[in-house]
């Protein structure tokens, strides 16, 4: 999924509709074993939309996007999205670049439909805990 896609796939979320049906777009079956000789396959972390698990009721929806192109984007219904550079550093920790600071983050667990960061944030540890989207996903109503 490059990142015209994701972004596509955030606007769904978000409902927000374009002025006419997009065609579908069919991946060519070498496209895909490319893919999966490339990996992306068998990494349970990317091209899936991440949903806060342990969000605070009054501040709904945040998201992550792990892209296999290094492009992570961040979201949620109450904040304009982020698009950032990541990386895998090990198979148990990633980074990203966020404000021109790296955050650090080792996964405490990772499958199909879970993720568990610890984030080091300086001297602290934060954990995050994360599902797939359920699709379809429209943001409630912001109180003002």
């Amino acid at each position: 999924m490059d990142t015209k896609a994701a972004i596509l796939a955030l606007m769904s979320v978000w409902g927000v509709g374009t002025l006419g049906v997009l065609p579908a777009c069919a991946q060519d079956a070498d496209t895909q074993e490319d893919a999966e000789e490339a990996g992306d396959s068998e990494n349970p972390l990317l091209n899936k939309v991440w949903v806060r698990a342990d969000a605070d009721a009054s501040l709904p929806g945040p998201m992550q996007i792990f892209l296999g192109d290094g492009t992570m984007v961040s979201d949620s219904c109450w904040e304009t999205y982020r698009l950032s550079k990541w990386q895998q550093v090990s198979d148990g920790a990633i980074s990203w670049d966020e404000d021109g600071m790296t955050i650090n983050a080792d996964i405490a667990s990772v499958s199909a439909t879970e993720l568990v960061l610890n984030l080091k944030l300086g001297s602290e540890v934060q954990e995050q805990r994360f599902v797939t989207a359920a699709v379809p996903y429209v943001c409630p109503d912001m109180e003002k």
